[in-house]
């Protein structure tokens, strides 16, 4: 079980490209595709997907490349797009059972199998509410469900836990380290926590490209020695901004407690911090655009 992603790029018109010359090989476990709105993510996400092809390049798939033998990564996909629609009028189970049929699964396995995962996505109370009375964070659960109906080996999930809150993120956390033992599962995002929770590998992307491949320890390892803790006036803090990688700014009584990412201290003032996954991602972020971290 191998997918490899090979010099893949994407051009929508002359100016604008979704992806450039990305590659990047993995096997089982949880990749975290970690990046800002507009980075390239859901785009690579469409191409995996068979979606959408990509100008040039390739994606293989156990061997196979998928824009010549789509059917060849088809059939173990599971695929949570970022904008997930339902059927209103439908209830949780008679969509499922729908998407059941089209994907081939015979009325016992699927009904089965549509049991487990109402119960998995805390949905079996409103199994026969009909969608469309649905929130915004059930209806992602019923997107997660069908995601899974086939137990696929390649899951690909799309800024997941939008609309989701607090008690079910950690539950669709949780969900995913479950599901990586003997699967890939890509997890695209652009919420630091979520990757950090159960990514055994996080790829950073950004403007279309792959700036960075690494497990967490060896990004938070990369920013040790520059992460530093320093107290400002309020008044200071926009140039401080302009001046610096400010990760987070905190409001005491003493002034602003301002979170900077450098290769030296601010100010003699400024104490050294332990980094978090959130330094590491701003840091190269900023330093894969043009003119680094300022």
């Amino acid at each position: 079980m191998r997918l490899c992603i090979q010099s893949v790029s994407k051009q929508y018109n002359r100016r604008v490209w979704g992806l450039q010359d990305f590659s990047l090989e993995f096997d089982s476990g949880v990749l975290g595709l970690l990046g800002p709105n507009g980075a390239g993510k859901s785009t690579l996400m469409r191409i995996l997907a068979t979606i959408t092809r990509p100008t040039s390049g390739r994606v293989v798939w156990n061997g196979a490349d998928i824009a010549r033998q789509p059917d060849s990564l088809r059939e173990a996909l599971g695929y949570l797009p970022q904008d997930f629609g339902v059927y209103p009028h439908l209830n949780a189970v008679e969509f499922l059972e729908y998407l059941a049929a089209i994907r081939g699964l015979d009325g016992r396995t699927a009904r089965r199998r549509i049991d487990e995962l109402l119960e998995v996505v805390n949905l079996t109370d409103a199994r026969k509410r009909p969608l469309g009375a649905y929130s915004g964070g059930m209806r992602q659960r019923v997107g997660i469900a069908q995601a899974l109906l086939n137990d696929p080996q390649l899951l690909i999930v799309d800024e997941p836990t939008a609309g989701l809150d607090p008690e079910e993120r950690v539950r669709f956390r949780n969900l995913l380290s479950e599901l990586s033992g003997e699967r890939i599962v890509i997890l695209s995002t652009h919420i630091v926590s979520d990757v950090e929770a159960v990514a055994t590998d996080i790829a950073l992307v950004d403007r279309g490209r792959l700036l960075r491949r690494a497990a967490p320890e060896q990004l938070l390892r990369a920013v040790g020695g520059k992460v530093w803790e320093w107290v400002i006036p309020s008044v200071d803090l926009p140039g401080v901004k302009q001046r610096h990688l400010v990760t987070a700014a905190l409001r005491r009584e003493d002034g602003v407690h301002a979170r900077v990412v450098a290769e030296a201290a601010p100010h003699a003032s400024a104490g050294a911090v332990s980094p978090t996954l959130e330094d590491a991602y701003l840091y190269f972020i900023a330093n894969g655009r043009e003119g680094g971290p300022a």
